[in-house]
């Protein structure tokens, strides 16, 4: 990409006052990737007088060769952002729908969970800890099974919710199996990593990681899934004192 922003800042740069373009330099200087007899450009130069709309027809070309070259690059512009996390509404274990706008003033922790991940125990009894702690004082957590990593988390919704609440005692909310990464990402996870990315790429890592909303829906931080809930206390803490 950077190299196509290369190339078309010199083509610009080499249009003289009148908006002609000397053609030894287009020729020579073109790079294997852009195709000059590609019948789009023929066609858009054919009644072309020079002027200085030269600059804003290499503009409108550049565009073009990265659409061509980036086929979900309009995919991503019509894709529409909500604008806040209470714009969503995401399903329950149980399939019914559930508006996160319910939730508009408690601090949320939300967790991508499996139940045969080497951090599944851990995570599960620290979580039964923070939740039992703070879940009177405006804490809610939200585990969102996904099977995207390692396969861990193979079973149906049902089997999922018997695991949680039996073997691992969970109290708070299971929602239905989702996608965190890829095109089927859950809408919730696509804004949540628009909001907070990590240094390695927004996409999510492993099982387990999290994700911290204050009491106004801003996403204001996100945790490895090495990241043990308790290490995550004082921070749930500070947002659940704040106005």
């Amino acid at each position: 990409m950077r190299a196509h922003a290369r190339y078309y800042q010199m083509i610009v740069s080499n249009i003289n006052f009148s908006g002609s373009l000397d053609n030894d330099i287009l020729s020579s200087s073109t790079p294997s990737w852009v195709p000059l007899h590609h019948p789009l450009l023929a066609k858009a130069t054919e009644h072309m007088q020079p002027s200085l709309s030269w600059p804003v027809f290499f503009l409108g070309l550049a565009l073009l060769f990265f659409g061509l070259r980036n086929p979900a690059f309009p995919g991503k512009m019509a894709e529409e952002m909500p604008k806040s996390i209470y714009d969503i509404t995401v399903k329950d274990i149980n399939g019914n729908d559930v508006n996160l706008s319910t939730y508009n003033g408690k601090v949320l922790l939300i967790v991508n969970v499996a139940s045969k991940c080497g951090f599944t125990h851990s995570n599960y009894k620290e979580m039964n800890i923070l939740y039992e702690k703070y879940k009177d004082k405006g804490f809610e957590i939200f585990a969102f099974p996904c099977n995207q990593f390692g396969g861990q988390e193979p079973g149906s919704n049902e089997e999922i919710q018997e695991v949680a609440c039996r073997m691992f005692k969970a109290e708070f909310p299971i929602f239905d199996k989702i996608e965190v990464n890829g095109k089927n990402a859950a809408p919730l996870y696509k804004y949540l990593k628009s909001q907070k990315g990590s240094f390695l790429g927004d996409s999510i890592k492993w099982n387990f990681t999290k994700f911290l909303v204050d009491k106004n829906g801003r996403v204001v931080e996100r945790y490895a899934p090495t990241t043990s809930p308790l290490k995550i206390e004082m921070d749930i803490q500070k947002l659940l004192e704040g106005s």
